[in-house]
């Protein structure tokens, strides 16, 4: 396809040099598009100046400075006038005397895409007709006849190539916007950048690959647009990339979070880089999440096959080590068994870790006030850190309710907490703050101990890797990294200075509170589901038959219908047809033929409230 766009433009350019009259095309930015060769022979122009992207004022500086529009007062005044024009060009048509006597007429037209082409013929032969017709009209007429013949044949051959240059002009154009076109169309950011950090080209995408920033960025600097911590970042690659180097890598947005990757080859003139940037977010978790689990899988084959004989041999040590404490043993002895217990259990909190870090979980949001269950936080682990460390929990900027899993996130606090604790050893401060980052939840655990060592902050969601020693498993981080990741997150270890902090991000997705039919036959079946729906944030319609429930669905504000599938005086499929989402509840087991077939969420008596927030969340997506 470069191929053949290639012999287009090159084909074009061999038909705008057979022209006669000088052409130029000069860009939105006022950059030197296309020319032919007459236009440089025309005006004799250096080469500097006809090569694509020489800019419109140093042309016209240089044509000033030579003296092509006569004697100038103010020369520089007189390019800022003729840029400004071209700035805000508008169709024309004009005749002029250039300062060696010749005659030219120009004629300029904007282009649909911005930028304008315009075309110079040389009119010195029609103009000493015109004035020989004037100065001997009575003593020639016969000769003025003659003239006035040839000049008619001279204007049907300039109409002839004004034609073929409106042609010229139209396969320009069309070229131009299939070009852009195709960029806009890329699921990518498409751009060219001047070595002064200005963008002179995008395909409107950025926005699509760095969030928030503006659609329109041509003529601005990327610090301008990216902001100072992104600019800082790319920087170093745009250097090389303008010395000649081609760059690919990987940054990380901090605004939204997103991993970008971009792609700078320098352009041969030696104007500046082209830029290609695509958001590889998902590409990068899946590859960290791969890399993971294959050394999860890892741990877990060498550990799964000794837990269970392992586990045997525990509840033996336990059992007899328990005797041996209840038999009235000298202190000395007591102690030694105290200990062996104490071995002992700390064998039984390494085998749970294993069973959670190797074995098969499942991610469960429901509708939480995050606020509350960082206080509900703090009050559960405040007795267990000691007088001299404080613990403080701030959630600023969010929704009511988040959809989240409440038990992983409090497992995952809990252990970013507790190991805080361990790294300050007994005094100090650890702050856990939560606030929106775009699309993000961003919950950040900071403390002031002496933070992550270089290696742990390679390390440290290995699983067994561990800072503390013989006191450590190296299973608290890998497991919070692993709920992190399974609710679509990201984890990451930093230093702040003055400790350490853990940051995660999480989707933010608002709970979206319901109105609710609850179609239920049971009195106490239907109360106690009501008193699940209330917690959660929504509001309950009720009723005890398909016929009292179908004479409510039509009330103002409802968006989900919850019924059993077995109602006293039908089935609740009935209430499903009626433009509404719903979910079914039934006591029969899963392989029963009367619930299979449904499609919607269907909730197999009892449930509990975790189930009951998952099956409403998946009416929402």
């Amino acid at each position: 396809m470069a191929m053949a766009d290639d012999r287009h433009t090159a084909l074009t350019r061999s038909g705008l040099n057979l022209i006669q009259q000088a052409i130029s095309i000069f860009d939105a930015d006022l950059r030197l598009a296309v020319v032919n060769r007459p236009y440089q022979a025309m005006f004799d122009l250096p080469d500097e100046l006809t090569r694509p992207g020489a800019t419109f004022e140093d042309t016209i500086r240089y044509l000033v400075r030579r003296g092509e529009y006569g004697p100038q007062a103010y020369p520089e005044a007189a390019v800022r006038e003729r840029v400004e024009q071209a700035r805000t060009f508008q169709p024309h048509y004009m005749e002029r005397k250039r300062p060696d006597g010749r005659w030219i007429s120009v004629e300029g037209a904007p282009l649909s895409q911005g930028g304008w082409v315009a075309v110079y013929t040389d009119i010195t032969q029609i103009k000493r007709q015109e004035q020989l017709l004037r100065a001997r009209s009575e003593e020639l007429s016969e000769l003025a006849l003659d003239h006035a013949e040839r000049l008619a044949a001279a204007n049907r051959a300039l109409a002839s190539t004004n034609a073929a240059l409106e042609e010229a002009k139209r396969i320009l154009t069309e070229s131009e916007a299939r070009t852009r076109q195709v960029t806009a169309m890329v699921p990518a950011h498409i751009a060219h950048m001047d070595r002064d950090y200005r963008y002179t080209f995008s395909n409107n995408q950025l926005f699509a690959v760095f969030p928030g920033v503006a659609a329109d960025i041509v003529g601005q600097t990327a610090e301008c647009v990216l902001g100072r911590d992104t600019f800082d970042r790319i920087r170093p690659h745009m250097d090389r990339a303008f010395a000649g180097q081609p760059q690919v890598f990987e940054i990380t947005h901090p605004p939204s979070g997103r991993r970008i990757r971009i792609a700078l080859t320098p352009d041969q003139a030696g104007r500046g880089a082209y830029i290609l940037s695509t958001d590889v977010t998902a590409e990068v978790q899946a590859r960290e999440a791969l890399t993971h689990a294959a050394k999860r899988a890892v741990a877990a084959q060498v550990t799964s096959g000794m837990a269970h004989d392992f586990g045997n041999l525990l509840t033996i040590i336990l059992g007899l080590q328990g005797r041996l404490a209840r038999a009235g043993l000298a202190p000395e002895q007591a102690e030694d068994v105290q200990a062996t217990l104490a071995a002992a259990r700390r064998g039984v909190t390494l085998l749970d870790g294993i069973a959670a870090l190797t074995g098969r979980r499942e991610y469960h949001p429901q509708p939480v006030d995050l606020g509350a269950a960082l206080d509900e936080l703090a009050a559960m682990t405040q007795p267990t850190l000691g007088m001299n460390i404080r613990l403080a929990t701030r959630a600023e900027g969010l929704p009511g309710r988040i959809m989240l899993d409440p038990g992983a996130l409090q497992d995952a606090l809990l252990n970013l907490v507790l190991n805080a604790r361990d790294a300050m050893q007994g005094a100090g401060r650890i702050t856990v703050e939560a606030r929106p980052a775009g699309r993000w939840l961003e919950i950040a655990v900071s403390d002031t101990g002496p933070g992550f060592s270089p290696e742990a902050l390679t390390r440290a969601t290995e699983p067994f890797y561990s800072t503390k020693g013989s006191q450590g498993t190296g299973l608290g981080l890998p497991m919070v990294y692993d709920q992190i990741k399974l609710a679509g997150g990201t984890l990451r270890l930093s230093n702040t200075g003055h400790g350490a902090q853990v940051t995660i991000r999480l989707p933010l997705r608002a709970a979206r509170p319901h109105l609710v039919l609850l179609a239920e036959d049971d009195d106490a079946i239907r109360t106690h589901i009501r008193e699940m729906l209330t917690a959660q944030g929504h509001s309950v319609i009720e009723a005890a038959s398909v016929a009292e429930a179908r004479g409510l669905t039509d009330l103002p504000g409802l968006t989900l219908i919850l019924s059993d599938l077995q109602l006293g005086d039908g089935s609740g499929t009935e209430l499903l047809g009626l433009g509404l989402p719903g979910i079914l509840m039934t006591a029969l087991p899963p392989g029963d033929a009367r619930r299979s077939g449904l499609d919607c969420p269907v909730l197999t008596k009892p449930f509990d409230d975790i189930e009951l927030a998952a099956a409403m969340a998946r009416t929402d997506d």
